[in-house]
């Protein structure tokens, strides 16, 4: 294979796999009935004159399916780490033992579970956008190459594999939505 279509490949392959990660980052975030500490991955506080995310001034884990517990490292930050989470407005309603922050995650509401859904399905939507954005990249790349050299011949067997890399990432996002879809809509 040409050089050159190698590299497209490689940059096809990249941006296929950054729209999946995307899409991945922004589905872990989301609060799907149970407690998560990803919830909480938005999340930065004011230390030491810096922003600093959340989870490094503090242990953030779950202690069971509705109990998230955020145990700062210095005592000093609870009242802070409090506030910051009652300021990002994720329906959370913290509670400060004074010596860390217990966080209980209520049940879903069939309504909001319906909510949370349809902004699952326009994540998907964006990710595939990304994704048909860069086979138009690709496909465009292969019609340079055409006009720099590159036969016919080679341009079409590029072009369908390309389409088979399409369809593979297509199949991934499906498979991920459908799999959040089970974990929302399960009660």
């Amino acid at each position: 294979m040409n050089e050159d279509v190698q590299m497209q490949f490689e940059i096809l392959e990249e941006s296929l796999e950054s729209s999946v990660d995307h899409l991945q980052q922004e589905l872990i975030k989301l609060r799907a009935g149970k407690a998560n500490p990803h919830m909480l991955s938005g999340i930065s506080v004011e230390n030491y004159g810096q922003r600093t995310p959340l989870n490094q001034v503090a242990n953030v884990g779950t202690l069971d399916a509705q109990t998230i517990i955020v145990q700062p490292w210095d005592k000093n930050l609870i009242s802070v780490i409090e506030k910051e989470i009652q300021k990002a407005n994720l329906g959370f309603n913290p509670q400060n033992n004074g010596e860390r922050i217990m966080i209980n995650v209520p049940p879903l509401t069939e309504e909001r579970r319906k909510e949370i859904f349809k902004f699952v399905k326009n994540e998907e939507e964006n990710c595939k956008i990304s994704i048909r954005s860069a086979r138009r990249e690709a496909l465009d790349g292969f019609k340079k190459l055409k006009e720099n050299g590159l036969s016919e011949d080679e341009q079409k067997r590029a072009e369908v594999k390309v389409q088979e890399e399409i369809d593979k990432y297509i199949k991934k996002v499906e498979e991920i939505i459908d799999e959040k879809e089970k974990e929302i809509m399960t009660v």
